[in-house]
């Protein structure tokens, strides 16, 4: 396969992952949390990273198109992560069971700011995967796919 089918083949995945997102949010109703929308920054980039590598040849654009997919891949791992409890996540979008000492005030103050999406609640699995998963998966499968076309430049 050439660089170029390679380079769309990667964005085009990207591309297939972030829809895949919408849909599951617009279609599935299922809102996105914080780290969600953090997992589709990369992808967009990579996208656009795509658009302007099939016409721009070299290794230098394929390359950042896998660190764009490595990111996302990160973001994916460190998400799934708080969803199974190995680590805690970002104390805006998790529940924390530290109440002790909040006044009645300072509680419900805390209930009305809290997130209405939790990070570390798993909307959607398949197979034991949540949707953070499968997105560190298959986007470690694109960093593969990019690091190919860069190869071929």
């Amino acid at each position: 396969m050439n660089r170029r089918l390679l380079v769309i083949l990667a964005a085009g995945g990207s591309a297939a992952l972030l829809l895949g997102a919408f849909a599951f949010q617009h279609l599935g109703g299922l809102a996105p949390c914080k780290m969600c929308l953090w997992q589709r920054w990369p992808h967009a980039a990579a996208i656009l990273i795509g658009a302007v590598a099939v016409v721009v040849p070299g290794a230098a654009l394929p390359l950042l198109g896998a660190l764009a997919a490595a990111a996302t891949a990160a973001i994916g791992i460190y998400h799934a992560g708080v969803e199974w409890d190995f680590w805690e996540g970002p104390t805006s979008c998790t529940a924390t069971n530290n109440i002790g000492g909040l006044s009645p005030t300072e509680l419900l103050a805390q209930i009305q700011n809290a997130p209405i999406v939790r990070c570390d609640d798993i909307a959607w699995s398949l197979a034991g995967l949540s949707m953070a998963g499968w997105n560190a998966v298959l986007s470690l499968v694109l960093v593969g796919i990019w690091i190919t076309a860069a190869r071929r430049a």
